[in-house]
């Protein structure tokens, strides 16, 4: 007899991640993950390296200086906060410790993908609620919550959509949730946001209820997605539950050191929003000047729309002629669109020439 899984393991479908690579092609620009326009801070690369020297130890199982530099730099508590592998580590261990079969995890339709696939691998129903112009709809995301629901989550900003809730929405949607749902607000694009109604989640998990947590990244504007480091902000309770469940060692000692050493780099988000925003209105105004549709984003990235999946697939091969290569969209829903991350001034240009041309039949 073959050793077989739980049955839900096998609906899962690997996860992909953004290309790299082009066969035949020389110049790369990877423009498909969202990594930061800038790559790491000089500060966090010097302490990456000299953390070599140490690699021998294992590293601080707690994260306290890391925890505490976070905290000095949000202004929250060190004790309610939990690091992790990245925040996809975060985001597993939330839905391991409160889903699981028999529950149900609902979800915008075309919210980050990992909450769909780490939900059916713990054996949770995920539903997926319909979106109103790719926007979450609070209303049906409300009205999808059953007796078996233990869990939302919600990306604020979205990706791959680009698209966000004022802080008045995310109040009404946590008001109208009972007070056994957990809900998750990845917030993994907040330091992009310019918005002054936006909070990231911490005012919703201080809120009170114990049932709210926020997630957090280096992975975005930081520069180190290669470091894999991510942080939650929790109820007490709920991060004695994750200290129970996470690993020992999580979090690696080089990237604790980077994490730190980025977050006390002088001006660096204050340089990388100003050029995100700059950038992503450049490449907004002129994509649509080429007849081009573009989502209203957030983030550190733009959703092209090109009306159907055979026409954005033919964009996309263009675009990897000239060696860039965006994410398609196909696994969200949204065969029509690509994905375009902002990335350098050259970059941005190279994408504008590239997708004008395309459009105008050149």
């Amino acid at each position: 007899m073959t050793v077989m899984p739980r049955p839900s393991v096998l609906s899962v479908e690997p996860y992909v991640g953004g290309e790299s690579k082009i066969p035949g092609v020389n110049r790369i620009i990877k423009l498909s993950s969202n990594e930061g326009a800038f790559g790491p801070p000089p500060a966090a690369i010097a302490a990456i390296a000299d953390s070599a020297r140490e690699a021998h130890r294992y590293p601080d199982g707690g994260a306290g200086a890391l925890r505490e530099a976070i905290g000095a730099r949000f202004g929250l508590d060190p004790a309610r906060i939990v690091c992790g592998n990245g925040s996809d580590e975060l985001l597993a261990m939330l839905i391991l410790a409160y889903g699981g079969e028999g529950t149900e995890l609902v979800m915008s339709a075309h919210g980050f993908m990992m909450y769909d696939l780490t939900g059916r691998w713990a054996g949770c129903r995920v539903i997926k609620v319909p979106e109103k112009d790719l926007t979450a709809d609070v209303d049906g995301l409300l009205a999808a919550v059953g007796p078996r629901t233990r869990l939302m989550f919600l990306a604020n900003p979205n990706n791959p959509t680009g698209s966000i809730l004022p802080q008045s929405e995310m109040e009404r949607l946590r008001a109208g949730l009972r007070e056994d749902v957990l809900l998750v607000l990845d917030s993994a694009y907040a330091e992009y946001v310019t918005r002054p109604d936006y909070d990231a989640g911490a005012k919703l998990v201080d809120a009170g209820g114990g049932n709210t947590v926020m997630t957090r990244t280096f992975s975005k504007i930081y520069g180190l997605g290669g470091m894999r480091l991510g942080w939650c902000y929790a109820p007490p309770a709920i991060v004695d539950v994750l200290g129970r469940v996470r690993g020992p060692f999580n979090v690696n000692a080089a990237a604790m050191a980077a994490g730190i050493a980025a977050l006390a780099e002088p001006e660096w988000v204050e340089k990388s929003v100003a050029h995100n925003t700059a950038e992503r209105a450049r490449v907004s105004v002129a994509l649509t000047q080429a007849g081009l549709k573009v989502w209203p984003s957030e983030g550190n990235f733009v959703l092209v729309d090109f009306g159907d999946a055979a026409r954005a697939k033919a964009a996309d091969t263009h675009l990897r002629s000239r060696g860039l290569i965006v994410r398609a969209m196909g696994g969200y829903g949204l065969a029509q669109t690509l994905r375009v991350t902002i990335g350098t001034a050259e970059e941005n240009g190279l994408v504008i020439e590239a997708l004008t041309a395309f459009a105008r039949g050149q």
